[in-house]
């Protein structure tokens, strides 16, 4: 089977499926007879990546597999779809997003002691609601708590491989930059409500930004900020 032919497929199944789907998911379609090699399926989808390039629609592979999606320069008009406006979230749970993903594992109490402040249980249940944070283990020590990780859902939310794709620390200078780097729409807050207030966020190297290791605050819900 021709590499053309291979295109024409893997974009047909990876319109039609409602989730990412892996190399060996995309082979496991074809009969026994006719399925190609590894190598020419890779080319195919490579070829399909170069043909969808600058048009409304893109073939990303993220940590689940291959997925065909909007492009982010289409999604003003694509996202008008949807009468429901998109989640909201609280600044006090985007922070807890980050500590966990950039120092994970990462028990609560620990989170806790960076912020300066109790998560609430709401936050952690509303991440593991949404599959972006799971407990990958138990820190030895008295009580056992749980520690916190990242999913392959929050990967694929992001449209990250893997974990080394987050930008570094020294690139994550505030919520704004972590808004911008993780695709996160803080376009409607007023930069007034980004800044935190001097008694909200002990004072770091620039004034009104928060270093997500070194945060404090002293109230658990600051501004709201919106997750496509």
């Amino acid at each position: 089977m021709d590499i053309d032919r291979l295109k024409q497929i893997a974009e047909a199944i990876l319109l039609a499926a409602a989730r990412p789907l892996t190399l060996d998911q995309l082979l496991a379609l074809f009969d026994e007879n006719e399925r190609p090699g590894r190598a020419d399926m890779r080319a195919a989808l490579e070829a399909l990546q170069g043909e969808l390039d600058g048009r409304g629609i893109e073939l990303v592979e993220v940590a689940s597999g291959y997925r065909i999606q909007v492009s982010d320069e289409m999604q003003p008009w694509v996202s008008r779809l949807w009468e429901e406006k998109p989640a909201r979230y609280s600044r006090a749970l985007l922070e807890t997003l980050a500590l966990i993903a950039y120092r994970q594992p990462i028990t609560r109490g620990e989170i806790e002691d960076v912020r300066g402040v109790s998560v609430s249980t709401s936050i952690m249940k509303t991440l593991q609601e949404r599959e972006w944070v799971r407990v990958v283990g138990h820190r030895e020590v008295p009580g056992h708590p749980a520690m916190y990780g990242t999913t392959k859902e929050f990967l694929d939310y992001f449209s990250l491989k893997s974990l080394d794709e987050l930008p570094t620390l020294a690139e994550l200078r505030d919520l704004s930059t972590i808004g911008e780097e993780l695709q996160l729409d803080l376009s409607d807050i007023p930069e007034a409500q980004l800044a935190p207030a001097n008694d909200d966020v002990e004072p770091t190297e620039e004034a009104g930004t928060i270093d997500v290791t070194a945060a404090t605050d002293t109230a658990e819900d600051d501004s709201p900020a919106i997750l496509h």
